[in-house]
């Protein structure tokens, strides 16, 4: 058994391990060696802008230039909402911040009664099948797998509890000050309302995440196949952002839907060369019918008007 002061020292171990990660993501790619470390998107002065996007219906939302962090136009950025599958974004970020991705993981059978329970959406997986932990990356970002989730979380805490608190010692690492973690995938419990966030945190989280190599290049995937092989079935994943592959330059990153957060996106895109990155929260639509009117009003707007005050 593992005495209480050792666990102490390996948690203490992994946070730190984290703390050097966030930070290396939080600079800038052109910063040079010793500049500062880039300030979150929620204190970074804002220029004079125009009015913002007309017709955006979502009841917080924001975009920002993806390489300052500069604010371009918000709408009660600061205010705290359910972020629904949102979350999964912060789960990734651990799990890629800790490494050991070719890890091999044994899905275990509590998934199936968890998704059915929720009536969560799920990546299928099969109970007793052994994936690896950059497969389960596909599994949890493209179709927003909870049972994906399940399985890291489990994984990577060890045990959800643990690395739900590690989801939030990251949060705080980030200066994401009006964030708080409840759950590994954005379900809603143990209330609709007790795992939340606000859009101008989000940003923070979208900026640091996508400077990550490993999660560009999932959250860029329209699909992902996986062949049966030893251990395993075969799968097919497909990404349910309903931006990529609609809307020219959108490289990512997740929406997510809860009765209490409504339609939820973060997305990025880049236009000659131009990045932003925007997010919304509680549009209009429902689970089956995902809303992205907002973000393309968002993005045809920071891509024209916004595109000034960069």
């Amino acid at each position: 058994m593992v005495s209480r002061a050792r666990l102490t020292v390996r948690v203490t171990s992994l946070l730190t391990g984290l703390v050097l990660t966030v930070l290396a993501f939080t600079v800038p790619p052109a910063a040079s060696a010793g500049a500062a470390v880039a300030t979150p998107a929620a204190s970074v002065p804002v220029a004079s802008v125009p009015a913002g996007p007309a017709g955006v219906a979502a009841k917080a939302a924001a975009v920002e230039n993806a390489a300052t962090g500069q604010l371009l136009w918000s709408r009660a950025e600061n205010t705290e909402r359910p972020m629904a599958s949102i979350t999964k974004v912060m789960t990734a970020f651990v799990v890629i911040s800790e490494g050991h991705l070719d890890r091999r993981i044994t899905i275990p059978s509590a998934v199936v009664a968890y998704v059915r329970k929720y009536d969560a959406s799920s990546a299928g997986l099969r109970p007793g099948d052994t994936l690896t932990a950059r497969q389960l990356l596909y599994a949890l970002l493209l179709p927003s797998g909870a049972d994906a989730a399940y399985a890291l979380a489990g994984a990577y805490g060890p045990g959800t509890g643990r690395f739900i608190a590690k989801m939030n010692a990251v949060a705080r690492l980030l200066r994401m000050t009006r964030t708080h973690f409840s759950t590994f995938d954005g379900l809603p419990w143990p209330t609709p309302y007790s795992n939340y966030s606000t859009a101008a945190n989000l940003l923070t989280l979208g900026r640091v995440a996508m400077r990550s190599p490993v999660f560009r290049a999932v959250v860029d995937q329209r699909s992902y196949r996986i062949g049966a092989g030893s251990g395993h079935h075969a799968y097919l994943w497909r990404n349910l952002n309903p931006l990529l592959g609609h809307y020219p330059g959108v490289t990512g990153i997740k929406p997510g839907y809860t009765g209490a957060a409504g339609q939820c996106l973060l997305f990025e895109a880049t236009r000659n060369g131009y990045s932003v990155i925007g997010v919304t929260l509680d549009s209009p639509g429902t689970i089956t019918a995902a809303n992205s009117s907002d973000a393309t009003r968002i993005l045809n707007w920071a891509f024209t008007a916004g595109a000034r005050h960069r």
